[in-house]
């Protein structure tokens, strides 16, 4: 015990305590696994979810001028992404944004939808009769028809799941109906399909937004997260769950989505069975089922009764000697056969390679999870000691390293099966070049798990029961390791990125950034109001677009950067609108 804290194996460690102690001690997120900068991963409840799709129906009423039915028509024809939506008006007009949109505004539009008050009779083109004026109604597009046939038209597509955009029943007509219209006709009389129409409307701002997704715990916890900024990230739910926002699969860096779908695809179908069963049995020729070899002689029987030769599969008849078998003989070399099997038996022995290291540091973070509790009672224990150490925070922190470095180290291996075998790049890099990039990424890998080891061999120590010096050479190694673990960690993702797929299809195997404090806790979802910075941000919109109209519209894209760039930078009075619908609208 004596030799490994006394600093074996220093090439793995940084030498200086102090230099390490700065590392580690003054990062206060090391000991939160939330970052203490801005949260940008926000928890959308069912309470708050009315609230969230409200704060992004206001921003575009405010600005464009509309009612809600249009806004939201707007929203969800650009999948709810506000940022695109204003880009597309700055760049091409409202004209372009409404009509791409299938949004028609008509000049002196009368709030009543009915087309007159009065009773005189009117022809409706649908249905070819006549009905009482007060009976028909007119869309924001010009059409009108008769109650009964819109009625129809609207169940028949909130049926079928189209609630979200329901267009005109007007022949070549794509403009889309409104909402509030399509409410009121559908309550009259199937008041139900009315309740099930608002809530695919509701449903809408997570299903059709790209940086909205349901939390995917089983059983459904209710939740969804919100990202602001890139939806390739991994993010915790309110309710613990740790998942990938870009594929909703457990979070699984330094792993592509592609890799981990294919990983767990392997590990749980019947794949690594086949080649069990191609390796280790033979098919009955009669009946085709396999048969595995249980004695010496070569000469096998099936349960259907079939005798077959064990070296090439051939059926034979049932007699057998010491010097032939009956009727039967197979001394030529089939090289089809053998090379098969021979890839076969290579292909196993690869999979299990990588399988066994992955599964052995996953059991271990199992087991090291129990150490949550060991850890605090030998802090509570030591802290009621009179030792010259106060502070245990060290021995948290690097448990916290510990999770995080053994949970990168698991998932390393899914990525090198995949990186360097000839299922996704076999084209992508010749042999000497995987060579090369393999030996590098295993090195790295190599002195990452060694790290981890003693992190957790150290962490395990009993140091509520040692004297003061040697608590304190304990401390030393665990700071020592968890800022080490960290940088190599670091550096992995960093030589994944740069040098491994820096060159090859960035497009599908992008991987998520590594982050020092852990995979990002998303908070509780709160409504921006009307601020004076958020004003002030749409008055530097209008500006925008002012001036678009006097120049060249090739300069839109830049306008356009520094548009959204401002918005991003903007920061918005926060109030909670987790709250009755009376009460908001009271706020």
């Amino acid at each position: 015990m004596d030799d490994n804290l006394s600093g074996e194996e220093e090439d793995y460690y940084y030498s200086s305590d102090q230099e390490s102690l700065n590392g580690i001690d003054n990062d206060e997120s090391v000991s939160i696994p939330v970052s203490s900068r801005s949260n940008t991963v926000k928890v959308i409840t069912k309470e708050s979810l009315l609230a969230a799709q409200r704060e992004d129906l206001r921003r575009v009423m405010e600005l464009l001028s509309v009612k809600e039915h249009h806004a939201r028509t707007l929203l969800i024809h650009y999948r709810w992404d506000v940022e695109k939506l204003f880009a597309v008006l700055v760049e091409k007009g409202k004209d372009s944004l409404f009509s791409g949109a299938g949004v028609t505004l008509l000049e002196n539009q009368s709030c009543d939808s009915s087309v007159s008050g009065s009773s005189s009779m009117m022809s409706c083109d649908i249905c070819v009769e006549d009905v009482p004026g007060y009976q028909l109604t007119r869309m924001d597009c010009g059409h009108s028809f008769c109650n009964n046939c819109w009625t129809g038209h609207f169940t028949v597509k909130i049926n079928e799941g189209q609630s979200k955009r329901i267009i005109c029943m007007a022949h070549k007509c794509n403009a889309i109906c409104d909402e509030d219209v399509v409410r009121a006709l559908v309550s009259k009389s199937q008041p139900d399909l009315a309740e099930k129409f608002d809530r695919f409307l509701l449903e809408s701002y997570i299903e059709d937004n790209k940086m909205v997704k349901w939390c995917p715990s089983t059983p459904h916890c209710g939740n969804a997260i919100r990202v602001e900024d890139d939806e390739l990230c991994e993010v915790e739910c309110s309710c613990g769950l740790q998942f990938c926002f870009s594929c909703s699969s457990q979070a699984h860096s330094p792993c592509s989505c592609v890799m981990w779908e294919l990983w767990r695809k392997k590990c749980f179908d019947e794949s690594e069975t086949v080649n069990w069963i191609t390796v280790h049995t033979k098919p009955c020729p009669k009946c085709h089922k396999p048969v595995e070899k249980n004695g010496g002689c070569n000469l096998v029987t099936c349960l259907c009764r079939q005798s077959f030769c064990w070296l090439c599969g051939e059926a034979t008849g049932r007699d057998h000697t010491w010097a032939r078998i009956s009727g039967h003989s197979c001394g030529r070399f089939q090289e089809d056969k053998e090379k098969q099997m021979e890839r076969a038996k290579r292909d196993l022995k690869r999979y299990m390679h990588y399988h066994n290291r992955y599964k052995a540091h996953i059991d271990s973070s199992k087991l090291e999870a129990k150490l949550s509790n060991n850890i605090s009672k030998k802090v509570s224990i030591s802290e009621k000691r009179e030792l010259q150490l106060k502070d245990f925070s060290w021995a948290t922190n690097g448990l916290h390293r510990l999770f995080r470095s053994r949970r990168v180290l698991s998932y390393s291996y899914p990525f090198a099966f995949y990186m360097f075998g000839d299922e996704l790049f076999k084209d992508e890099m010749s042999s000497e070049e995987r060579e090369i990039k393999q030996n590098l990424f295993e090195d790295q890998q190599q002195q990452l798990e060694a790290n981890v080891e003693k992190l957790s061999k150290f962490l395990e120590e009993p140091f509520d029961q040692f004297a003061d010096d040697k608590v304190m050479q304990i401390r030393i190694q665990v700071i020592n390791l968890s800022v080490a673990v960290d940088t190599l960690c670091e550096n992995m993702y960093e030589c994944i990125e740069n040098d491994l797929l820096g060159s090859l299809q960035l497009g599908i195997h992008n991987i998520t950034p590594y982050r020092s404090n852990g995979i990002e806790r998303a908070s509780d979802f709160y409504s921006s109001q009307n601020s004076k910075e958020a004003v002030g941000w749409t008055s530097r919109l209008d500006q925008a677009l002012e001036s678009g109209k006097s120049e060249d519209t090739s300069c839109s894209s830049g306008k356009r950067a520094r548009i959204d760039e401002s918005y991003r930078n903007s920061q918005t009075t926060l109030l909670d609108l987790n709250l009755p619908a009376e009460a908001i609208e009271r706020k």
